[in-house]
């Protein structure tokens, strides 16, 4: 365990709150123009999976957990969790659904991503930047539209929906942001 203050909190960060761990979901520092600065923190905690609000002054301690963040690849989903691989050791671990989240529509076949491990339970998921994707489904290209400020609604892999510019069609690949899927190229093939 380290003490660190509590403006240097970050999401995916491990907190030790009187004994128990907790996973930061959202941490943000408030300041106010008249007062102290706070550290507003939305945590899960790890043992039963319950969502925490806690806030401190931004000055204030608190106990950050040692954990591991190491890379491992995705191989499948089924009944038990998401199935992961480290490259350099070929262990396998099981995830289950509450730490994977959200994440689990940019989960494919051999994607790279980072887990945070606590004495070899993971705690949480960092995806990629970017992954690329295929469209599924979307308007027609209609001919003469260019690249202009006004997108069209789009369906991706795994069902990841994204706004993409009007001369994208079905079948094209592109590039989207894993924080918020948005759209941002087309890939280079």
């Amino acid at each position: 365990m380290a003490k660190v203050i509590a403006s240097s909190i970050r999401k995916g960060n491990v907190i030790d709150l009187n004994g128990v761990l907790h996973v930061v979901i959202n941490a943000e520092n408030i300041h106010p123009g008249k007062g102290n600065s706070v550290t507003q923190v939305e945590m899960r905690r790890i043992s039963d999976g319950v969502k925490v609000q806690e806030r401190w002054r931004t000055v204030d301690s608190v106990e950050k957990a040692h954990v591991d963040e190491e890379e491992f690849d995705f191989l499948y989903e089924d009944s038990e969790g998401f199935h992961f691989m480290n490259p350099q050791t070929y262990e396998q671990v099981a995830v289950g659904e509450d730490v994977v989240g959200d994440a689990k529509v940019h989960l494919r076949d051999g994607i790279r991503v980072w887990l945070l491990l606590h004495e070899g339970v993971a705690l949480s998921i960092e995806l990629p930047q970017k992954v690329t994707v295929e469209v599924e489904e979307t308007e027609p290209v209609v001919k003469g539209q260019t690249a202009s400020s006004s997108y069209k609604p789009a369906q991706c892999t795994g069902g990841i929906r994204v706004m993409v510019p009007p001369h994208i069609g079905v079948g094209t690949k592109i590039i989207i942001n894993t924080a918020d899927n948005a759209y941002v190229e087309r890939a280079k093939e």
